[in-house]
């Protein structure tokens, strides 16, 4: 696996465009990041002001330079409107493994299909462009919607890191983790495109 933090890396199908994320894209997401005070509840991050999101999209731009995660911002063609924002991160070439993660969509989209379409295009690319051997997913323990959604497009459960992160209100999180790996994506891959 290659994963090159210089490319500009756009995804996109019918419905969606991923590209880079970029302070210019704050008022882009100023709408989705508002619409649900809670929306990154079981996240280190939050977004839910102006002020908030700039730092977090500051931070995302930090955490690119210095090779640590890739961060995207997520369009919707059939509305033209920015609705949130997805990431590649704990990327390792060495061991050809990446994590999809960090993402957040405006409440308005949430169970429309959008975020199947997000980690479809994402998959794709990890599995066919860079030849990733496995791609991971971690989430709250508490965040049931966001475990039904990896299992429903196919990752599987391999465990709780427990209390694996400090959230800003001092509770620690457990975090399930979950994964793809290569051998898998065939199949995946035709249970997603039912999805779509």
């Amino acid at each position: 696996m290659k994963f090159n933090f210089d490319n500009d890396i756009i995804l996109e199908n019918d419905i969606l465009i991923l590209r880079p994320l970029s302070l210019a894209d704050t008022g882009n997401l100023l709408q989705a990041a508002l619409s649900d005070s809670l929306l990154l509840q079981y996240s280190p991050k939050q977004v839910y002001n102006e002020s908030l999101l700039t730092e977090y999209i500051q931070s995302a731009i930090d955490l690119r330079t210095n090779r640590q995660r890739y961060s995207f911002s997520i369009f919707s063609k059939r509305d033209n409107r920015y609705i949130g924002s997805t990431a590649f991160l704990n990327i390792s070439n060495t061991d050809d493994r990446l994590e999809i993660g960090a993402t957040w969509i405006d409440k308005t989209y949430q169970g429309t299909g959008l975020n199947s379409h997000c980690k479809y295009l994402l998959l794709e690319y990890a599995f066919e462009v860079i030849h990733a051997n496995k791609v991971e997913f971690r989430t709250d323990a508490r965040n049931i919607p966001s475990r039904k959604a990896i299992e429903k497009i196919g990752g599987k459960f391999e465990g709780i890191l427990r209390e694996h992160l400090l959230m800003p209100d001092g509770f620690r999180r457990n975090s399930c983790c979950y994964g793809i790996v290569r051998s898998e994506w065939e199949s995946v891959k035709l249970q997603l495109k039912e999805l779509l």
